[in-house]
């Protein structure tokens, strides 16, 4: 009888193609540029509170800015734990949050595909990197003195076509790292010992 607990314990399939987990490079890129947005931000945001009827002390402003960045990377970091503990085992994985790829390990062609959407959306992502963050300055002025005649429709769009590119190809890159990361795993479980 221990013979055949030994052997179904030995021939269980192991795991292994579901860590590491998708999203820390997703979600390393999504800082980046969220700490670089805050940063050209924070001049325009703090004249603008400073300068309405808020009147708001500037370093306060900063401090909230500041202390919100904190909160995004406090908040992204813990995700990321919980979604690799959660691939090794230990505690739970939300099974609604699964990508195309699954938890699985990438085929060739699914790494293929994440191959050219980087390169792609790639490209478009640098190419409207300086018009999307302009757009992005300014369109905080326009918020807060609400002047419509400010709002330009083209650059807009520019801007929404950067944030799209820029999120589909950090999350292609992910797929290919990680996906990189499961086959390296996978095959050095299938050597023999």
């Amino acid at each position: 009888m221990s013979s055949y607990s030994d052997s179904r314990l030995r021939t269980a399939p192991r795991k292994r193609h579901e860590f590491p987990a998708y999203g820390p490079v997703d979600a390393v890129l999504g800082l980046l540029l969220f700490y670089y947005l805050v940063d050209r931000a924070t001049p325009t945001v703090v004249a603008v509170l400073t300068e309405s009827t808020l009147s708001l002390s500037p370093s306060l402003v900063r401090f909230g800015l500041a202390a919100f960045v904190w909160f995004v990377l406090a908040v992204t970091v813990l995700e990321q734990v919980r979604r690799q503990l959660a691939s090794l085992g230990i505690g739970r994985y939300d099974a609604n949050r699964s990508s195309i790829f699954g938890r699985k390990t990438p085929t060739e062609t699914q790494a293929l595909v994440a191959l050219v959407a980087v390169l792609v959306f790639g490209l478009a992502a640098a190419w409207t990197f300086e018009s999307a963050v302009s757009t992005a300055m300014s369109m905080i002025r326009v918020v807060a003195t609400l002047d419509a005649g400010a709002f330009v429709p083209g650059e807009f769009a520019v801007m929404v076509v950067f944030f799209i590119s820029f999120s589909l190809a950090s999350k292609a890159l992910d797929r290919l790292l990680v996906g990189g990361f499961r086959m390296l795993f996978t095959e050095y479980d299938s050597e023999p010992a």
